[in-house]
């Protein structure tokens, strides 16, 4: 892994002197009610710190009135809504996002008005000190139930024992990201993302920035046991190979209890005469193995099926309709060639290419 140099913040500081064009990535499910406030608080928010910015809702397949919601506001400059023709999921959402972005930073946040927007002007001022990602992380989570604490802790306990890759507990979606992380996610192939394994994979200067979430306004989280489970699990897959190596060495202790065992039996048959223990024993051996062979087949399972979808190579989502403009599109427009963003296709493009550098 490469070091930074000890100076390099210093020296990406100096290069940080005037107010960078932002792009705020939204993504949303089932929202409307949500939307129209925090529209508002990241509008006045933006045209006090950017120079340019525009924000991209990401309809994620909502069944509410999502779209009749947003008609409004695609008529106002800075606004971009784009809908997915069904639920993909928050991390392809997310992804749909970060590549039309075009700001030199891009800030990710949830619908639900409990990522403060208070908190951007903090995020932006580790930018400016040279940091290149600032994530949110959360003071406390007495808020959320005893089961999504203790389901959170363990899968972040078990990723990171089995990782070298380091990702933070307490750190969620929200947090600000460099033109230079944007491009480095954009360069990553796989499909199934678990985002907050990708930022800290990526590296770069990072800092925390704690917060309190704000309770949420109107609606309810989408977010169940089940849906945590499988994230996890594709968190766990995508990042860890300790559950391969948990059962590989299960299964060498079995095998050394078994030859253990079986040299006891013989040496007390052939030596002591003893009769062999009946068929009790046998067949409760015979059901033990047998299940801890299809659990082991089972999580064998599991990775080869992220391997199957993979190779599938299917797009992460399929967009139903884009409308409205943000102001970093009018100023692409408005500049010469040199300008130092880029239109949603060259950054497409440009994504294309760095994945295909790796392949």
């Amino acid at each position: 892994m490469t070091t930074l140099p000890e100076n390099y913040r210093d020296l990406v500081s100096k290069s940080r002197t005037r107010a960078p064009t932002i792009s705020c990535v939204v993504p949303a499910f089932n929202e409307a009610g949500n939307l129209p406030d925090l529209l508002k608080q990241l509008s006045a928010q933006l045209t006090d710190c950017a120079a340019a910015w525009e924000i991209i809702v990401i309809d994620d397949g909502s069944t509410d009135h999502t779209f009749s919601t947003m008609l409004p506001w695609t008529r106002l400059e800075g606004i971009r809504y784009i809908k997915l023709s069904r639920n993909f999921g928050k991390e392809a959402a997310l992804t749909a996002g970060i590549e039309r972005s075009l700001g030199d930073v891009v800030i990710l946040l949830d619908a639900d008005l409990q990522h403060p927007v208070s908190l951007i002007p903090a995020m932006l001022k580790e930018w400016f000190a040279g940091y290149d990602c600032a994530y949110a992380v959360r003071r406390s989570r007495q808020t959320e139930t005893l089961t999504k604490r203790l389901g959170t802790a363990v899968l972040f306990q078990i990723m990171n024992a089995g990782s070298a890759v380091k990702i933070p507990v307490d750190a969620g979606d929200f947090r600000l990201l460099d033109r230079a992380v944007v491009n480095a996610l954009l360069a990553l192939p796989e499909r199934n993302r678990f985002m907050k394994g990708l930022y800290a994979w990526v590296g770069f200067n990072a800092i925390a920035v704690p917060y309190t979430p704000d309770p949420r306004v109107s609606g309810k989280s989408s977010f169940s046991f089940t849906r945590l489970a499988k994230l996890g699990l594709t968190g766990l897959t995508a990042f860890s190979n300790l559950p391969l190596r948990i059962w590989g060495g299960i299964g060498a202790l079995i095998a050394l209890a078994a030859f253990a065992y079986g040299t006891f039996i013989s040496i007390s048959y052939l030596f002591f005469t003893n009769d062999v223990p009946g068929w009790t024993t046998l067949v409760a051996g015979l059901m033990f193995f047998s299940g801890i062979q299809l659990l082991s087949i089972g999580i064998l399972g599991e990775y080869i099926g992220r391997i199957f979808e993979e190779v599938k190579r299917r797009p992460l989502y399929i967009i139903a309709s884009e409308s409205g403009t943000g102001h970093i599109q009018n100023s692409v427009q408005n500049n010469d060639a040199t300008s130092i963003v880029q239109t949603p296709d060259h950054a497409r493009e440009r994504a294309d290419q760095s994945r295909s550098n790796l392949l």
